[in-house]
């Protein structure tokens, strides 16, 4: 489990599906209201309120991003307009859950050769566009925006070529070093056909 401040009220937590089989739960566990689910869940709170110093109670909004076989993405954002008699001090948290697939995907690679041929794969389903980053010798390449129809076969062609990345889309922005801005698939296939 990997944890990774986004904002003042909003924390990121990746979840592999080994972390999930540890803990005796699978990704259809979340559909479900199961006291493991909600044990997982409490866990997880409690790590990133003390590894982030935030006092988590009352109001907490849960985006839930499953990535096939790697396991999900959490996106927990705390309410900050808590009013006093809102705050429940006996251990439990009012959540809204959103479940759904991403369709931004931030993937990272070891080498160029891997991208070039994913950007094959990709492009031959009509699957374009993202942009190329480089960080700390490694290459990361950003979906943003596949079409609904797309995003199934984004995951498993990105998933086949690279590992999901636990870096936030911002931190690869601020400080990585951009290769190819929006349309890197037909850029590498310009050059690397």
């Amino acid at each position: 489990m990997r944890l990774e401040r986004l904002t003042m009220n909003k924390i990121k937590i990746f979840l592999t599906s080994d972390d999930l089989f540890e803990r005796g739960l699978s990704k259809e566990d979340i559909w479900k209201d199961s006291i493991k689910w909600h044990q997982l869940f409490h866990d997880m709170l409690e790590e990133a309120s003390e590894e982030f110093d935030v006092d988590i109670q009352g109001s907490v909004a849960v985006e839930i991003f499953t990535l096939k076989a790697q396991g999900m993405i959490m996106i927990i954002t705390v309410d900050e307009a808590i009013e006093d008699e809102e705050v429940l001090f006996d251990g439990f948290l009012e959540m809204e859950v959103r479940v759904g697939g991403s369709e931004n995907f931030l993937f990272e690679f070891e080498s160029f050769e891997d991208i070039i041929e994913l950007s094959k794969r990709l492009s031959s389903v009509n699957i374009n566009g993202g942009s190329l980053f480089s960080m700390n010798d490694r290459y990361y390449l950003l979906m943003n925006s596949i079409e609904t129809c797309n995003i199934e076969k984004a995951a498993a062609f990105l998933s086949e070529y690279g590992d999901p990345s636990i870096l936030s889309q911002h931190l690869l922005v601020e400080y990585g070093k951009q290769i190819i801005e929006n349309n890197a698939i037909e850029t590498i296939l310009l050059y690397f056909k």
